[in-house]
């Protein structure tokens, strides 16, 4: 089952705390630059996918410019990868993007996040130049998608 929610939503809550959590081990020192850019406060179109009525995945979009949604917030449980569920969410946060009105979709990832990597490029993700705050960032990885 796939719902649209909002960053209030208890059991968003507790995939972005496992997410963080992976992240500091993954960033060091560096994760509070990244931390900074991914609060969840302002956040209000949010998917979260469950599999036998557990929460299981989870993405979020919010608006960078007029015509481009930021995809925040990517994860799935480690117990479930490989089922789809990544490109579930992705594709659910497309089409919602779709629906505002949006044009594409942006997103940064961290170069070490190789299956990430692998999710963004096979749901036809294009690198792009770095963005916004991480522009001088080496060891961030930007994509897009024209929608």
């Amino acid at each position: 089952m796939i719902i649209r929610t909002s960053t209030n939503n208890d059991d968003f809550q507790k995939l972005v705390q496992s997410l963080d959590q992976y992240l500091r081990s993954l960033n060091g020192e560096d994760n509070d630059f990244f931390a900074q850019y991914n609060k969840v406060d302002f956040i209000q179109h949010v998917i979260v996918i469950y599999q036998e009525n557990i929460a299981v995945a989870c993405g979020a979009i919010k608006a960078y410019n007029e015509d481009t949604m930021e995809i925040k917030r990517m994860y799935t449980n480690p117990a479930v990868r490989g089922n789809g569920y990544g490109s579930q969410v992705l594709n659910a946060l497309e089409e919602w993007s779709r629906e505002l009105g949006y044009k594409r979709c942006i997103l940064e990832m961290g170069k070490q996040q190789v299956s990430a990597e692998y999710l963004y490029r096979k749901n036809n993700y294009k690198v792009i130049p770095n963005y916004g705050q991480y522009q001088d960032i080496a060891s961030s990885l930007c994509f897009e998608k024209i929608l």
